[in-house]
């Protein structure tokens, strides 16, 4: 019995361990840095690309988003549109991409925006530094996406597909929360 249970852990440990970088040869120089490989895919563990890289896809984004709320375009189109806008404090155009009445709390107290005019009188205290930037940092492609919509940063921002029919086929794309998160 204790030899099962050695090899499987020489498995594991041998598993674990990370490979060392093959030495060069005696005598070998070292290539100049412009003479890399571009094959990335025979990189050794040394100098594969950090994890946030390698998922960095925004194909695999579309495809969850078509999977689990609907036509990405449609998604892309309007996270898109909301960077450029809070990018250019632009709060008429921020305002334009929300789903009203519009609610959210901010120092305690709860906020409630009943239209676009309501929402640029209030665009200071709804669009937080914080906030804004998120929303200007988050990259496309690391959106994250569930069932309750796209969410920026640590969910600061989502965006949501509302549904404007009882059949669920005609699908208005918004802004549907902006919230501090700390």
């Amino acid at each position: 019995m204790k030899t099962p249970i050695a090899v499987f852990a020489a498995l594991w440990l041998a598993a674990c361990t990370p490979a060392a970088p093959d030495a060069a040869p005696p005598g070998a120089e070292a290539a100049p840095p412009a003479a890399a490989s571009a094959d990335a895919t025979s990189a050794s563990p040394a100098t594969t690309p950090p994890v946030a890289e390698v998922v960095d896809d925004p194909l695999a984004v579309n495809q969850a988003i078509d999977e689990v709320l609907g036509d990405h375009v449609r998604y892309e189109a309007v996270i898109r549109q909301l960077q450029q806008a809070v990018t250019a404090n632009d709060e008429a155009a921020v305002a334009a991409l929300v789903d009203y009445p519009f609610s959210t709390v901010r120092d305690g107290q709860p906020l409630k925006v009943a239209d676009a005019d309501a929402f640029v009188r209030e665009y200071d205290r709804i669009m937080t530094p914080a906030i804004a930037e998120a929303i200007k940092r988050q990259k496309y492609s690391q959106l994250m996406v569930n069932y309750k919509g796209v969410m920026f940063g640590n969910g600061e921002a989502w965006v949501n597909g509302i549904y404007k029919d009882d059949a669920c086929k005609d699908v208005d794309v918004r802004v549907v929360a902006l919230q501090p998160t700390s």
